[in-house]
């Protein structure tokens, strides 16, 4: 299991939201490249980049911010947000990126999904985000009846890399993952999973290390490292124990 690093970029500033929300943000540094540098300095394997305006927007927004981080950084990268087409994802695959997030167009556009992943196996997302164990898009605007082990089935077998797991009522609030519905999902399917969404200390991480043998295979963390509450690589080390 690995820990993620979150760059999310909202008018080229890395910030942080408070359970999906744009108008609920903290500023945590105006160079979202250093910040990238950063966590590549303190042992990331992977670090997850968000374009929150083009989650928003369905369209890249912060690509310039996105490519700083690209060039400043050794460490493979995977980017999501605003990702609505096959030309967007081979757009960021020839800037460099490893992998692509597809979000809202998996459960509006699924053969979007598996046309990204026989042109790029092994290198497709599919981030589920969830409130209230419903599947959420558009940035999180909007929620649907679809539940997140429903959509994740979909994609079994057609060479996605990853799920990307988050719970929306979780996430910037430091309230623990929700390691239950976690663990659901994963069981559920063959498709390995990343945990994300209220992570806020060691602790958490401690909890979550028992679901890699369920399919869990890392956890994306974002406020916590910011604001110092996870060391990142004393998490590290507590998976590398294991």
């Amino acid at each position: 299991m690995i820990v993620i690093p979150a760059i999310d970029i909202k008018n080229g500033k890395c910030v942080r939201l408070l359970q999906g929300r744009m108008d609920a943000e903290t500023v945590f540094s105006d160079d979202p490249a250093a910040m990238g540098s950063r966590w590549e300095g303190e042992g990331a394997e992977l670090i997850h980049v968000v374009d929150l305006d083009g989650a928003v927007g369905k369209r890249p927004v912060n690509l310039d911010t996105i490519r700083l981080i690209i060039d400043r950084v050794n460490v493979p990268i995977q980017v999501g947000g605003g990702i609505r087409d096959i030309e967007t994802v081979r757009m960021y695959m020839a800037q460099g990126v490893s992998r692509v997030v597809i979000g809202t167009e998996a459960i509006k556009n699924p053969d979007l999904v598996k046309t990204a992943c026989r042109e790029f196996p092994d290198q497709i997302v599919v981030g589920i985000d969830a409130m209230g164990g419903k599947v959420a898009i558009e940035g999180w605007t909007k929620t649907t009846e679809v539940t997140a082990v429903e959509l994740a089935r979909q994609f079994e077998d057609c060479g996605v890399a990853a799920i990307n797991f988050t719970d929306i009522e979780r996430d910037g609030m430091r309230s623990g993952p929700n390691l239950m519905e976690t663990e659901k999902l994963a069981l559920s399917i063959s498709i390995p999973v990343v945990a994300s969404g209220g992570v806020s200390s060691l602790e958490d991480i401690k909890n979550l290390a028992p679901l890699e043998s369920s399919g869990v295979v890392g956890v994306i963390s974002g406020r916590a490292l910011y604001d110092g509450s996870l060391d990142l690589k004393a998490a590290i080390e507590i998976f590398n124990k294991k």
